[in-house]
């Protein structure tokens, strides 16, 4: 079967030349021009993945992504966006992106993305991913951290952060490794922003002692499970 894209942009002459180009190799691709329309497609006809532009009219991307999230915790969804500041970008995943593309884009980098998030994420679908922390599950396809029958929702970052750090345990994961993988750039802000998610994690994870996330000074975080 061919894997169905759901493309959300209110550009028409972009709608078309992506549209024309994933058809030509092999997607089913349906379009919507606005963030409400996009909601209502996803919600009637589905879709394997979604692409959408943030700023749109009648419900701009961030909201439409939320909604679909409420419906769906594990499409892949990608954002193509001309705000590329932190802020814009954290925001962005918070609301239920699992990557994004600056515009202006080449199409080669944006097949790229959708074949990495496909391979990653479509292959969840059937089967969640799942990391035994401790006393803890942490599934990485739902962002669920759960303990004794009770569940929490991570944030995007925190979830990428402890997947990085439960998929190597006891090994230290270079802080400016993360912090690329996160916002492609490493510079002060990140850093903070990146301790600050560490600490939320580590009060998470805190009815377990035998647990640590240790700060390796000058080098990166380490996640630790003493038996």
């Amino acid at each position: 079967m061919k894997n169905k894209v759901l493309f959300v942009e209110d550009e028409a002459d972009l709608t078309r030349i992506v549209a024309d180009t994933l058809r030509g190799i092999g997607y089913e691709v349906a379009t919507a021009s606005n963030g409400a329309e996009g909601l209502e497609k996803f919600k009637s006809d589905g879709a394997d993945i979604i692409i959408a532009d943030v700023m749109m009219p009648r419900m701009d991307g961030f909201t439409m992504a939320k909604e679909i999230r409420k419906h769906s915790p594990t499409v892949p969804l990608l954002f193509l966006t001309a705000k590329n500041t932190i802020d814009d970008v954290e925001e962005g995943f918070e609301s239920g992106a699992n990557d994004y593309l600056k515009k202006p884009f080449e199409l080669r980098e944006l097949i790229v993305r959708i074949k990495s998030l496909l391979r990653r994420y479509g292959a969840s679908r059937a089967e969640d991913i799942r990391y035994v922390i401790g006393a803890y599950t942490f599934n990485v396809t739902t962002q669920k951290l759960s303990r004794c029958g009770k569940s929490v929702e991570l944030s995007h970052f925190e979830s990428k952060i402890l997947e990085r750090l439960a998929s190597n345990v006891g090994q230290t994961i270079d802080a400016s490794e993360l912090m690329i993988a996160l916002w492609q750039r490493d510079d002060p802000s990140n850093r903070n922003s990146l301790h600050g998610y560490i600490h939320k994690l580590r009060r998470l994870l805190r009815h377990d002692p035998s647990i640590s996330i240790i700060n390796q000074r000058g080098f990166g975080y380490m996640l630790t499970i003493t038996n």
